[in-house]
């Protein structure tokens, strides 16, 4: 039987095979489904047998196979020629194949989307197996005695779980089974699944926010709109029981916009041991999750986690890490920790302003209350204002650019606290030059204040790589503050 399907939009594509002799799949095929991929494998044979390497990750995700993490290998043994399974769609991605015998097998795509009911079908020996992602429906009929059919998949099977199933007769999918249904082995439960318009689509995977109530998540949320919401009340991240009991594998994508931001506070016992449970035992607790379910982690730093040495042209992301405080101390421990997951971003920030109390806020408070403060002028860098932040987040996990550390702050000239708070006065219709100037060492004397870096400006030439275009810091400003309640 001819690899076929009944709503082909496009012939499967080949792909230019790897010229080593190392190669495990000949060749990797696309297919009219998204993400369903055929491998023609290499097999060895001799007059013993043969010998295949099944699945191997190294040579396999470099020929461009999914990393997708398999975590179980199941087998079904099927005893006579005409045993028919399916059609069932997982919430997990699989591998599947043969270790003895032939099937016709088939699939059908039961994801919510444009590619809803879309088919392909084709036969599996040992020289081909097929990657199958999460929610397209999986279908199989042995065409020998005594076939073993295998399938490797990226979580673990729980008892009870419903998810999408069609009839294998649908008539819409249309697969050509080369023994008809009538004569076939099917399960009870198989003869009456639904057929396709009655199908509930399978949901994509989702995105939990945390911190949802900060300044960064309120900003998050509208541009996912779809997502779960969480603050500490309702996901404690510091908890390893609560951390258990989530059900990550619903979530695709993590964005942590929770962290303890209590600069001059972490400096106290009481203060040191809430930043280092928030800032780095959280985001490491994430990283494993997110390494073991394969999750995209975005995670947000900060200009902190180096000494304010200037540079010229600001702060690069491979910078070595040197904080002078608490703070700054747990941050660079939570961007080393989030490192190590394989899908993650790490967003290294400054001077944040969104939603709630900031800065500017205080400025155009006091300009309208008649005082006029004293503010540094020797601590230099950007605002990022939080949509910013926000809208760079979106960018880069839809854009599909390469996964790191990227500096994100507005665009423009660098200024200093005091140029942003006569800039404020300006904008409110008040006198800039009732704002005074003070160093940091004036500023900090008789106070127990942590640290602050001087140098605060970040480089943003890897992000405008990605396509992203960075909005001046002065005119966000001039917006932000017309907008001011």
């Amino acid at each position: 039987m001819p690899s076929g399907g009944a709503r082909r939009r496009r012939p499967p594509r080949r792909r230019t095979p790897r010229r080593d002799s190392d190669r495990v799949a000949e060749t990797i095929e696309t297919t009219p489904i998204p993400g369903l991929v055929v491998l023609r494998l290499a097999v060895h044979g001799d007059d013993r047998g043969w010998f295949k390497e099944n699945w191997q990750r190294e040579r396999m995700t470099a020929q461009g196979l999914p990393d997708f993490g398999p975590v179980q290998n199941n087998m079904s043994f099927n005893a006579t020629v005409g045993v028919t399974r399916g059609v069932h769609a997982e919430p997990w991605d699989k591998l599947v194949s043969v270790a003895n015998g032939k099937v016709f097998a088939a699939w059908v795509d039961l994801r919510a989307g444009d590619s809803f009911g879309a088919t392909y079908w084709t036969e599996i020996d040992e020289h081909v197996a097929v990657f199958v992602p999460r929610g397209v429906g999986n279908s199989y009929q042995s065409l020998a005695d005594n076939t073993v059919y295998s399938y490797l998949v990226n979580d673990h099977y729980v008892p009870g779980i419903a998810y999408p199933a069609v009839n294998l007769a649908d008539e819409t999918a249309g697969i050509p089974w080369p023994i008809p249904l009538a004569e076939a082995e099917l399960s009870e439960k198989d003869r009456h699944n639904p057929r396709l318009a009655e199908v509930t689509p399978m949901q994509p995977k989702r995105t939990l926010i945390t911190g949802c109530n900060g300044q960064l998540g309120r900003a998050l949320a509208p541009l996912f709109p779809d997502a779960t919401l969480v603050d500490l009340d309702e996901l404690d991240l510091t908890d390893p029981k609560a951390l258990e009991a989530w059900p990550w594998q619903e979530y695709g994508l993590v964005l942590n916009a929770a962290a303890y931001t209590a600069v001059d506070r972490a400096e106290t016992p009481e203060g040191r041991a809430a930043a280092w449970a928030a800032n780095a035992a959280a985001p490491a607790a994430l990283a494993r999750i997110a390494a073991r379910r394969g999750i995209t982690l975005v995670h947000y730093s900060t200009d902190y986690v180096f000494d304010g040495a200037e540079v010229e042209g600001g702060h690069r992301e491979d910078e070595p890490f040197a904080p002078l405080g608490v703070y700054g101390q747990t941050k660079a421990a939570g961007d080393l920790a989030v490192g190590t997951a394989p899908k993650h971003y790490v967003l290294r920030t400054s001077w944040v302003i969104g939603e709630g109390h900031n800065f500017v806020r205080t400025m155009a408070k006091l300009a309208a209350d008649g005082v006029d403060p004293a503010v540094v002028d020797d601590q230099v860098g950007r605002l990022t204002f939080a949509t910013e932040l926000a809208r760079a987040t979106q960018h880069l996990v839809t854009s599909g650019a390469a996964y790191g550390t990227y500096n994100v702050t507005n665009g423009g000239r660098p200024r200093s606290w005091a140029d942003y708070a006569r800039r404020v006065f300006e904008l409110t219709g008040h006198d800039p030059a009732r704002v005074s100037t003070v160093t940091t060492e004036e500023y900090a004397a008789g106070k127990d204040l942590s640290p602050r870096p001087l140098h605060s400006t970040l480089a943003l030439d890897k992000l405008a790589a990605t396509g992203f275009e960075s909005t001046d810091a002065d005119s966000a400003l001039a917006d932000y503050v017309a907008h001011l309640g």
